[in-house]
């Protein structure tokens, strides 16, 4: 008995590997650049940016095309599941840095600074109470309080994961109506999320004097909250486009990994919150 091999699609030679090079080169010089005021920095950023949702819009488009008219078979499935897999491990490592400076600096270094010869000697009558803004500083801030805002999004995006499974069951069942309301509502809780963020920030700088230079837990606060900021903002983008796929007629009950690679983000997304909920907000 005889078996037809599967052939591994392989594209052809494409422009937009170079496209993305030049557009990461223009982004780094402009950013560097506007950063030390020399012109014209701030136009060169601005033109990588550019360059580089090009290179998306035009790469991303030619992979749907060959998914659409059936190039890929399972061989490249796998492939696609290996990479988006490996992708949001580094993810994991990527937080996993932040959240240990966050450990080592509440757990270690703040103790350290506070106990011994370095309170006599070097910063007499300093407590290593958290949260602080560090031995140096004695502008008087607000932390950011767990059971306003930062509660109200942690239910907004459980909320947003339950919605998106809810249209992947309808793909899955072939119930396009359910999975375009349960998608539509999964953009719109996102949107929702960052547009708190966005006044959880202000009120921070305006009326609780926490700023990205209030020393160390204005620093980690920050950092964490804002690059996770960013990735819903890059997960709510992937849910447009998943959505806007949709309404083209795109994805099958057998055939969407798009879509499963955009909800394996999202539920890291989630997950990543609820971890800062706890570590950053709560304790």
């Amino acid at each position: 008995m005889t078996h037809a091999m599967e052939r591994y699609f392989v594209p052809e030679p494409s422009k937009y590997p170079i496209f993305g090079s030049i557009a990461l080169l223009l982004f780094a010089s402009g950013a560097v650049m506007w950063l030390n005021r020399i012109e014209p920095g701030q136009w060169v950023f601005f033109l990588g940016i550019a360059v580089l949702v090009y290179m998306l819009f035009g790469w991303f488009g030619q992979v749907i095309r060959e998914s659409e008219s059936g190039k890929y078979g399972v061989k490249v499935d796998r492939s696609f599941r290996w990479s988006m897999g490996w992708f949001i491990f580094s993810e994991v490592m990527f937080f996993a840095a932040f959240f240990g400076a966050l450990f080592y600096s509440r757990v270690l270094t703040v103790p350290s600074l506070a106990s011994g010869a370095n309170e006599a000697l070097i910063w007499p009558g300093f407590t290593s109470a958290w949260p602080t803004d560090g031995p140096y500083i004695a502008d008087p801030f607000t932390p950011m309080g767990a059971w306003g805002i930062p509660a109200l999004n942690t239910l907004i995006l459980l909320t947003s994961g339950g919605t998106l499974t809810w249209a992947h069951y309808g793909l899955l069942k072939g119930n396009r109506t359910q999975l375009k309301l349960g998608l539509l509502l999964t953009v719109l809780l996102g949107a929702t999320f960052l547009g708190f963020q966005i006044y959880e920030y202000v009120h921070a700088y305006r009326e609780l004097n926490l700023r990205l230079d209030t020393g160390i837990y204005g620093s980690t606060f920050f950092l964490l909250t804002g690059f996770h900021g960013l990735h819903v903002t890059i997960g709510a983008i992937m849910l447009t486009v998943t959505l806007g796929r949709v309404l083209a007629g795109h994805f099958r009950p057998d055939h969407h990994f798009a879509f499963e690679a955009t909800a394996w983000y999202w539920h890291f997304v989630d997950v990543v919150w609820l971890m800062l909920f706890v570590v950053v907000y709560w304790l």
